[in-house]
């Protein structure tokens, strides 16, 4: 069958991927901008990419009329809480009546459990979307998740640094919330093998694990399987704004998400029981089997995809990085180092293991304090790490940097910064003629960028300069 996956670069969308191609299907993968694909797709028959944007209907003519199936995998794709609602019903409203033009037989869409009438904003905008995709001119299948738990799934890297950080928590009261956690390998499960089902047809199923657990037993859980001991105090008087400010500081989050989350987490979620588990086979794991098998997939450093590289992680850019390749040259400052190369292949492997856990090789206390500052002025900080301790591709989180070129063979990495600036700014390693060129530039944007620029200075004669020393010293 021939099927159209949505979101392909997101978390659900990565993964589900490779499932449709080993079932033999011939996958089409819809991407704002081609480069963020995975580089691996070029050399697979049965995997075409084409650039289309939801939100623009005039790019989406490169969507093929021969489809059979399609997954609807688009969610909150602005950051913004004043207009992700009105984003995504547009999105839905343009893919469904570009669908409408094909021959496609079943659309899926992966929703949210939404049994509650008070429910969140960003809730009641899945279950707005569920409405706006029915058709007649094709069947819908509707699955609804609570919380997914898996390596780089949200809830599971902010769970795991509220329990891997604090031995005891003074917690809002929204920790005593029911819901019901689900494996994200069985979330992948219930979506591949309802390809051409046709007893699922034009139905919406709730999808959940085996047990209805409270936020608070989730991270009490998540530290058993840690090892660790840990002891959480819920108290009725912190707000929804003082609940978002102790995600946001605790956790890789961001503030804005971290208001989506609050906003999310006092409504129960409770799933309706049906017969979906023995149509497709699916037997859900538990709670601490699916932390367990995240922990592996970390260990063994082969997370597929994380929450931390999508775009709305920062809120800086788009998925379009293209437009940050070319690096201005006109009315910018630059900090240009150049160092002898004793082995290039030992110096790319050791710029692309650059940030997260490997840290910035020199003065990474200092590159620590710009995160932490970062942080206070409503930044990203350094807290999103990288999802790989050794591979970058374009698109991924790296600390607070966007990669936005990076090649291997070409020998150079490009990253774009996501912290809070008076303006713009890049950082570039490229390997020419046996030298390392490191450069750092910055477009100040007014008065404030070019005192920012001044005020750093001195920083940065002496951060660039030991950096670059110990990548070449190999």
């Amino acid at each position: 069958m021939k099927i159209l996956v949505t979101g392909a670069t997101g978390y659900i969308g990565k993964r589900l991927i490779p499932l449709l191609n080993n079932d033999g299907h011939h996958v089409v993968c819809a991407v704002r901008d081609k480069l963020r694909a995975d580089k691996g797709y070029a050399d697979d028959n049965d995997i075409d990419i084409i650039e289309a944007d939801f939100l623009k209907p005039e790019t989406l003519h490169n969507i093929p009329n021969d489809l059979d199936a399609a997954f609807y995998l688009i969610h909150s794709m602005s950051n913004s809480s004043k207009d992700f609602e009105s984003l995504e019903e547009r999105c839905a409203v343009n893919f469904k009546n570009q669908l409408e033009k094909t021959k496609v037989k079943q659309v899926i869409y992966l929703s949210g459990i939404t049994n509650e009438d008070n429910l969140s904003k960003h809730l009641q905008s899945r279950k707005n979307v569920e409405d706006t995709l029915k058709s007649d001119q094709y069947a819908l299948t509707i699955f609804k998740a609570g919380i997914i738990v898996g390596s780089g799934s949200s809830s599971f890297e902010i769970i795991r640094d509220l329990v891997e950080k604090l031995p005891f928590m003074i917690a809002p009261k929204w920790l005593n919330t029911k819901t019901q956690p689900l494996a994200v390998r069985d979330v992948l499960s219930f979506l591949h093998r309802s390809v051409g089902c046709k007893k699922l047809y034009n139905k919406s199923f709730d999808v959940y694990g085996p047990e209805i657990l409270t936020y608070k037993q989730m991270l009490l859980q998540f530290a058993e399987v840690r090892g660790l001991k840990r002891y959480i105090l819920t108290v009725p008087v912190m707000t929804p704004k003082l609940s978002s400010y102790w995600l946001y500081f605790v956790t890789s989050t961001s503030y804005k998400l971290a208001t989506s989350l609050v906003d999310s987490m006092g409504v129960q979620i409770i799933g309706k029981p049906s017969n979906i588990n023995n149509i497709l086979d699916v037997n859900p794991k538990s709670y601490k089997e699916a932390v367990e098998l995240a922990f592996e997939k970390i260990e063994q450093n082969s997370i597929i995809s994380s929450w931390k590289d999508s775009m709305v992680s920062s809120g800086r850019l788009r998925n379009n990085v293209h437009k940050y390749i070319n690096v201005p040259k006109f009315g910018c400052f630059k900090d240009y180092k150049e160092r002898q190369v004793k082995d290039s292949k030992k110096t790319i492997d050791k710029i692309w293991s650059i940030g997260g856990t490997t840290g910035w090789y020199y003065g990474t206390f200092l590159w620590k304090l710009r995160g932490y500052i970062d942080k206070l002025f409503g930044g990203i900080g350094l807290r999103r790490g990288r999802t790989s301790p050794t591979n970058l591709d374009v698109g991924d989180a790296l600390d607070f940097w966007r990669v936005i070129f990076a090649d291997k063979e070409q020998q150079k990495l490009l990253l774009y910064a996501e912290m809070r600036l008076p303006g713009e700014a890049w950082l570039e390693f490229k390997i020419e003629d046996n030298l390392l060129k490191q450069t750092a530039t910055f477009r100040p944007r007014g008065l404030w960028g070019r005192l920012y620029w001044y005020s750093v200075l001195p920083f940065h004669g002496l951060i660039f300069s030991g950096m670059i020393n110990k990548l070449v010293d190999v």
